[in-house]
Formats: structure tokens, C-alpha cells, sequence
């Protein structure tokens, strides 16, 4: 700061500036209000058909959105303008002050020009009586502590500037368009963030061999209160840099670095540092700054080269980088480009994948990279694939993705794609290769059993990409209905397990989110149970695009999924939940389903939920006969372990709307001018404790679903929740129909014996149950 710049500031334009950015805050709250409230909501409510189903309502969503990130920014920059400017204002009147004591003891400071300024002693006026000669009228000690005082104000007062102008330039390269959502109390926090992120990184460029455990602390405790922190996150990572970054981690966790005291002190806490690392760095992917754009660049540049060069060896960037993805969201541009190059490898190690990829094997020269679970992380598809199940468009983006085309002279893949009986070349997917061809490195825990995880992990990811929203949640009414990429990817799943439900039944442990994908699929599959139907769509309204599956590909993929219990459970629960609130939409919306015209609404409406309740039927059904099957092969003693796993889905509690219809339809309005979508998602919710809490028992006296060994239980349960389902949907429509209630457990009925007909003809009667038989 110069000295005639703070000694003659005018502050006018900086008044200006917080004035006017007092006013866009306040200005951007209402539009932010207006946004969310009008503009956001009337969206989520609004009838949504086609292109605009697919664009339109997820475009409002994420505009309403902009708003929001509008007024954070808007907010944060006053903040910081107004600190800045109270601050220089009091340096400034201090500065004055300090020349106006300098002159009452005769003490001139005088700009020096370039920023510098000098501080003199006035000559004496009677200087000639003093026999010493001594002209100046005070002391050197006087001159010292004046310039000191000012060189101080002037001290702070760039530093008040300059980490001004830090944090505004770091704000304002979060997001090359938009708004950022970095959001501070006062500039010295945004700036104490940068701080931070500076002393951490060149703590962490440190030989890892030689940190200490005070190190290790520091390093780890910051990273864990800030790894939230945008502005943190960008700095930290583009200052430590990609390679420094991989040497950091692999250098920590490896027990081959060397640094044994880490290993003796801190081994427990390894695992914390991993998920804090990754997180800031999934946080700092997010900006938009020219050096984060080049981080991510270099990152994948060196992904598939050896951390220490072709001589130093090491793992390949690419199993180093991955297992720092298992935590976070990353940005999706940097996941699409790393999955590209990543596969790109995977083909070139693999001959394309005609054999294992032995680099990706666990051997004893291997370096142990992961720390979140068992696995080694070795293969850098199963951290890959982590981070992909938390970032749901890049999964979708990716398993449509290309993995090798039938063209390619070195493709090893033929497969009988005309039923001739002669194989050919053909184009395989990520998602065909990973899920149905790549031989996956092996590997055991410590007691020696078989792990699993990047399957594990190609689940979860397989479960984001199809759903739109990250595994392991579930689906709000901000849940954008699903797209064209992600209907493919369901079909290609259904069409896959039902070529070979081995693909599912030899890798049990993908169940639960096959299960959860069919579930959030329900008005698709129920569509499909009725294809050809004259009103199908009026009886099952679907927004976005509806996956096009045939009733084989369904019958034995819910088959397949039924056989284990986290995936039966979930599908049980998403068809009771859909069932519930698509007979409230109807009971509310009689007319919506056109049925037979020469009959009386109430007629058609009857039509209509027969129709529902058939499919419901036939649906519990075809699970049902999965479950009997396992409980067959084990004599019975899976069923607990099923009830188990109805009980463990609690978490469905108040989430019924994102399995039913809400997403689907326009907003109904019922009794008291309540929206239906809301009183819908209730009776499911009571629906499902029903079913959950075993608060209801069946005609045997089974608790609801409890006793699925037995295939006539699993009927009647069926028909009571069915029968439960239309009594609480006609109570929250406002709108009962004794009479359709009544019909409904026989139309379920019905659909139960369709399902074992198909579950019998679609699976050559192999592995059927005797309870199975079509009833006369």
C-alpha cells in the first residue's frame, strides 16, 4: 500500500461499491424468494410431458438454483467489500493521525515516490545558540518510532488489500459461468481458509518418509475442517499439485514408504485422512479456476504412468487417484475424461480385454493404496466406480459409453446376436464389459474369504446412473425424471440378467441396488406388464422416458432380484408404494384412465384399478417365487434373513413420493385444498410401516410377508396389503369406493397366477418350486 494512496484515499467509490452491493443482496433475496417459491415449486408441481419432462423442469430447477448461488456470492462480496473498506478506512484515519503527532514534534513525513515515504526532523530556528551545532528540533529515537508506527499502518493495510483482492479473484474463479455457492461470514475467513490451504500444501510436498505424526495430525485435522471449503479446496490441491498429491497419499499409506512411526501411530487413522483428502479434493474439482482446469488435466495425463517414473516403478497414477475418489462428489466433466482414458488403459493392458489385466493384481510388490475397507485398491476401476455411484450423470455418461466396437480388428468379443447358431464380432459397452466380461482381479480379506468390492462398487455405480440420483439415497421430489441415457442403461441391466441370471445370482451382493433400481422403475415396469394396452398410459403415467422392456426380460430379471433378500425387499416396498399412490391418483382423477367409454365412470374407474391391482399381483408375485426358490434351495433357513431385510428398509419412511408418482403427474389437489402428491406419499408411508413393522398379520396368521418360504403366504399377504392399499388411498383422495375396494384382492389374485405361469414358461420350469403350479 502506498503511502499517498492510503494518506489521501478517497473512500467515495468504494462507498459506492458496498452501497451498491448492499442493495443487489437485498435485491437478489427476493428473486432468490421469488425463485424458489414460485418458480422452482410451480415446476416440481407442474405437468411435464415429453422434451419438457426431460429438459424443461430440470432446467428450471437448476435456474432457480442460480438465484440462490446468486445471492450466496452477491452476499459473500459485500461482506468482504465492507470489511475491506472499514478496515482501510480505520488504517487511514490512523495513518492521519500518526502525521499530525509526527508534525506537533516537529516531524515531516514526505512520499518518497514508488511507495516509499521518509520521515524527517524539522531544522531549529535558533539553531547558530547551540554550541554543539545540532540543528534538527527532536530526537532519532522520535524519527525511528514514527516511521516504524507508519510503516505498520501501511503494513496492514496491503495485507487488508491484498487478501481482499486473494479471496475475490479465488470467489469470482469458482465458476467460469454462474454463480459460486462459496459462502463466508467476513473476508479474514475466506482468507484464514487460503491460508491454510497454502501451509497445509507445503506440508504435504514434505518426503513423506520424513513426516511426523504432529505432521500427519496437522495435515489431517485441516483437512477435515476445511474439506468442505471451496476456496480451501481449490487452493490446497492446485498448490500440492497431481503428482505431489499421489506421492502424498501413496507415500502415507503404503507400507513400503518407509515411515514406520506412521505406521505404528497413526495405521487407525489412515482411513480418515483417505475420505478428508478425497472430499477436498471432489470439492476442489468443482471450481473452475484456470490451475484447477490444469490439475485435472496433468491428473489424468499421469494416470497411466508409473507414479515414479519407468525406472523408480510404483503404481500407475490411475490406481493412486482412484481410491481418492471413494469419497465426494467430482466434478462430472473430470470423471467422464478420467473414465475415457482409464478404460483406454484397461483395453491396452487387457489386449482389449481378451485376458486379466495382471497389473491391476494384488502381488506382493503391490502397493496397498486404499484404506476405506478390505480391498487393496490395487484395480482402480473399484475406486473409479465408488466415486461414479456419487455422481450420477457421469455414471450414466459412462456405462453408455463405447468400451470397443465390433470393427476394431483386435476386438476378442463374438457373440450370437440372430439366434443362427454363428457367432460374430460385436460393440460391447462399459457397461457390457464390465458387467458381463471382465475377469476381476481376485482378492481376500484377512481371514482369507473372497471380496468383492469393485463388483460391489459397479452396483452401486450401475444404480446411480440409472436412477439420477447417487446410490445408496433416495429419489426427492427434485429428482429429474429419467432420461434417455439412463432408460437405455435399464434396458440393457434386464436384458442382461435375463440372458443369464448367473450374471446377478453368482454376485448376490448387487441385489440390493438391482433391487432399488427396479423399484424406482416401477411405472415403467407396470407399463411394460401391459404393453399393448389400449390406455396404458393413462392407467400408468410415466415422465421422461420410459424404458422399453418386455415381459421375459422383466419376469426373469424380478425373478432373479427375488432371490435375494435386500433385493426382494426393495422391490416389495417400491410396488407397494407405487401401487398406493397410483390408485390415490386415480380415485382423485376417475377420468384420467379412459377405459371402456360405453361404461359409467365408476365403471371404468373399477376397470382401472383392477388393472393396477393385477399387475401389483402379478409383480409380488414373480418375487415372490424368487424368494420360494432360495427358501427351497436353503430349507427355509433364508426366510429370516429376508424378514430381516424388509425390517432394516426403514429408511423408506417418509420417501414414498420418489416411488410413486409424483414426479409423473400434475398436481392434484385434495381434500382442504391439500396436494395429493403429499397425502399419497402418507398412505404409501402407512403402507409400508404396515409392511416394515409387522403390524399386520396375513390370513395364516403370518405376520404380512414373513413367512415367504411358504408361497401360498406370500399370496395372501399380497391381497391384504392390496386390498389395505386401495382402503387408504380412497381415504386420502377423499373419495371411497367400497365397492372397487372389494374387488381388488381377487384382480391381485389374479395377477399372482399370471406370474406363475410366466415365471414358468419364461424359466423352462428349471428351478420352479412345487408351489408354483398354475392354480385351475
Amino acid at each position: 500500500m502506498d503511502f499517498n494512496a492510503l494518506y489521501h484515499a478517497n473512500f467515495k467509490l468504494l462507498d459506492d461499491a458496498v452501497s451498491d452491493w448492499s442493495t443487489l443482496v437485498k435485491h437478489l433475496a427476493d428473486l432468490k424468494k421469488d425463485a424458489e417459491d414460485d418458480l422452482h415449486k410451480a415446476a416440481i408441481k407442474a405437468d411435464w410431458a415429453g422434451v419438457n419432462a426431460q429438459v424443461s423442469r430440470e432446467f428450471v430447477g437448476k435456474t432457480a438454483g442460480e438465484f440462490g448461488d446468486a445471492h450466496t456470492q452477491a452476499t459473500t462480496i459485500h461482506k468482504i467489500l465492507l470489511d475491506t473498506r472499514d478496515e482501510l478506512k480505520t488504517f487511514h484515519q490512523q495513518l492521519t493521525d500518526a502525521v499530525s503527532r509526527g508534525r506537533k514534534k516537529n516531524l515531516t513525513v514526505t512520499d518518497a515516490g514508488d511507495g516509499k515515504f521518509t520521515v524527517t526532523g524539522n531544522t531549529r530556528s535558533d539553531s547558530g545558540s547551540d554550541p554543539s551545532g545540532d540543528k534538527s528540533a527532536t530526537n532519532q529515537k522520535d524519527v525511528d518510532d514514527l516511521r516504524d508506527e507508519i510503516q505498520g499502518i501501511l503494513s496492514k493495510a496491503t495485507e487488508s488489500d491484498n487478501s481482499a483482492k486473494t479471496v475475490l479473484m479465488a470467489i469470482a474463479d469458482q465458476s467460469a459461468m454462474g454463480f459460486s455457492d462459496a459462502s463466508y461470514k467476513d473476508r479474514d475467513t475466506a482468507a484464514q481458509a487460503i491460508k491454510e490451504a497454502d501451509e497445509l500444501a507445503k506440508l504435504a510436498k514434505k518426503d513423506p518418509s520424513k513426516l511426523s505424526v504432529e505432521d500427519f495430525d496437522k495435515i489431517n485435522d485441516g483437512l477435515k475442517k476445511y474439506a468442505n471449503d471451496p476456496l480451501f479446496a481449490e487452493r490446497f490441491a492446485t498448490d500440492l499439485g497431481p503428482k505431489k498429491t499421489l506421492e502424498f497419499w501413496t507415500g502415507i499409506s503404503d507400507p513400503h514408504s518407509g515411515n514406520y512411526e506412521l505406521g505404528r501411530k497413526r495405521l487407525e487413522q489412515f482411513d480418515d485422512l483417505q475420505r478428508n483428502l478425497g472430499l477436498t479434493l471432489a470439492h476442489a474439482t468443482q471450481s473452475d479456476s484456470t490451475a484447477m482446469a490444469e490439475w485435472k488435466r496433468q491428473m489424468i495425463d499421469i494416470g497411466d504412468k508409473p507414479l515414479h517414473g519407468e525406472r523408480g516403478g510404483g503404481p500407475m497414477g490411475f490406481q493412486v487417484m482412484s481410491n481418492l475418489m471413494r469419497t465426494g462428489d467430482y466434478d462430472d466433466q473430470f470423471l467422464k475424461d478420467y473414465g475415457t482414458k482409464l478404460m483406454a488403459t484397461e483395453r491396452k493392458l487387457t489386449d482389449n480385454g481378451d485376458h486379466e489385466n495382471l497389473m491391476w493384481r494384488l502381488s506382493g510388490a503391490s502397493s496397498w493404496l486404499n484404506r476405506i475397507g478390505d480391498d487393496s485398491g490395487n484395480d482402480p476401476l473399484t475406486g473409479y466406480l465408488k466415486g461414479l455411484s456419487n455422481s450420477p450423470d457421469a455414471a450414466t455418461d459412462f456405462f453408455n459409453q463405447q468400451y470397443i466396437s465390433k470393427d476394431d480388428p483386435d476386438n476378442p468379443f463374438e457373440r450370437d446376436t440372430d439366434g443362427n447358431g454363428k457367432k460374430g464380432k460385436v460393440s460391447l459397452s462399459n457397461f457390457q464389459y464390465l458387467f458381463e466380461e471382465r475377469d476381476w482381479p481376485e482378492e481376500t480379506d484377512s481371514h482369507g474369504d473372497d471380496l468383492y468390492t469393485g463388483q460391489n462398487n459397479l452396483a452401486l455405480a450401475l444404480e446411480a446412473a440409472t436412477t439420477g440420483h447417487p446410490a445408496g439415497e433416495m429419489p426427492t421430489a427434485d429428482t429429474p425424471p429419467h432420461n434417455a441415457g439412463q432408460a437405455k442403461l435399464v434396458e440393457d441391466l434386464f436384458k442382461s440378467v435375463s440372458e443369464k441370471p448367473e450374471r446377478l445370482t453368482d454376485h448376490g451382493y448387487m441385489s440390493d441396488s438391482m433391487g432399488q433400481i427396479a423399484a424406482e422403475y416401477m411405472p415403467d415396469i407396470h407399463r411394460e406388464l401391459r404393453a399393448g394396452g389400449a390406455s396404458e398410459k393413462e392407467l400408468f403415467p410415466v415422465a421422461g422416458v420410459v424404458a422399453k422392456l418386455n415381459e421375459e426380460d422383466i419376469t426373469r430379471f424380478l425373478y432373479t432380484v427375488g432371490q435375494n433378500p435386500e433385493g426382494y425387499a426393495a422391490v416389495n416396498l417400491g410396488q407397494h408404494s407405487y401401487t398406493t399412490q397410483l390408485m390415490q391418483y386415480h380415485f382423485q382423477h376417475p377420468s384420467a384412465y379412459a377405459g371402456d367409454s360405453a361404461y359409467s365412470e365408476a365403471e371404468i374407474l373399477k376397470q382401472g384399478i383392477d388393472q393396477i391391482a393385477r399387475k401389483a399381483g402379478e409383480i409380488e408375485g414373480i418375487i415372490g417365487a424368487g424368494r420360494a426358490y432360495q427358501a427351497e434351495l436353503e430349507g427355509g433357513a433364508s426366510d429370516a434373513d429376508y424378514n430381516a431385510a424388509i425390517e432394516n428398509f426403514g429408511n423408506w419412511g417418509g420417501t414414498a413420493i420418489g416411488i410413486g408418482i409424483g414426479v409423473a403427474t400434475e398436481p392434484m389437489t385434495g381434500p382442504g385444498g391439500a396436494v395429493i402428491g403429499d397425502l399419497a406419499g402418507a398412505a404409501a408411508d402407512e403402507i409400508i410401516g404396515t409392511i416394515t413393522e409387522g403390524a399386520m398379520r396375513d390370513s395364516s396368521g403370518e405376520i404380512i410377508y414373513r413367512n415367504g418360504a411358504n408361497f401360498e403366504d406370500t399370496s395372501d399377504s399380497t391381497y391384504r396389503l392390496v386390498e389395505l392399499a386401495a382402503k387408504k388411498a380412497g381415504e386420502s383422495s377423499g373419495h371411497r369406493y367400497p365397492l372397487i375396494e372389494a374387488s381388488v384382492a381377487t384382480a391381485a389374485e389374479d395377477g399372482f397366477n399370471t406370474a406363475a405361469t410366466k415365471v414358468h414358461n419364461f424359466l423352462d420350469g428349471e428351478g420352479i418350486p412345487r408351489q408354483l403350479e398354475t392354480k385351475d
